[in-house]
């Protein structure tokens, strides 16, 4: 079977090639909240149900998002529907994202820090971060106390830690070498 990537690009450049055209931020979020949608037990179920017609499992799906949603978006969620891969749609929302961000010469930047940050705090890091990785940052912030102190980043495939924890792991190779 093909990787669920190869499938899922075809319609994250249709997709990104429409909200291109129209609102890109606006579109940003709708493919973001359908995403989670998709990735939802209870949503996997109703797709993968053979007792469950295309119209019930569109509809279900619109109603349950939160944003309005357009006619280009329904035609959208129909057609992944009829071609029996709505559960694609996290994937296609990363690709979709990607091209978003190659487009504006941006990254996604998920920061976890062993403490919350503040506003202030955050806008500075981010600052710092955007001239070390030469592009825009789009940051998520999560909390991980295990990291004892510092902040671990990940923009695509580069990692930046500058964890308490990090440096003890270095330590440990380090007296045990």
């Amino acid at each position: 079977m093909a990787e669920l990537a190869t499938i899922a690009r075809p319609y994250a450049e249709a997709l990104f090639r429409v909200a291109k055209a129209a609102d890109l931020n606006g579109w940003s979020d709708l493919v973001s909240e359908m995403s989670q949608v998709a990735a939802n037990p209870d949503v996997y179920a109703l797709a993968h149900n053979p007792k469950a017609t295309d119209e019930l499992i569109a509809s279900a799906f619109i109603s349950a998002l939160k944003s309005p949603v357009g006619a280009e978006a329904k035609n959208f969620i129909n057609m992944l529907v009829q071609n029996d891969r709505l559960t694609l749609l996290p994937e296609i929302a990363t690709q979709f994202h990607a091209l978003k961000n190659a487009q504006e010469g941006a990254a996604d930047a998920e920061i976890v820090s062993a403490f919350e940050l503040s506003s202030a705090q955050l806008t500075e890091l981010v600052a710092t971060l955007e001239k070390k990785f030469g592009r825009k940052l789009n940051p998520t912030v999560a909390v991980d106390g295990a990291l004892i102190g510092g902040v671990r980043v990940v923009v695509g495939d580069e990692v930046l830690d500058t964890s308490v924890r990090a440096k003890l792991q270095q330590m440990q190779v380090a007296l045990t070498a």
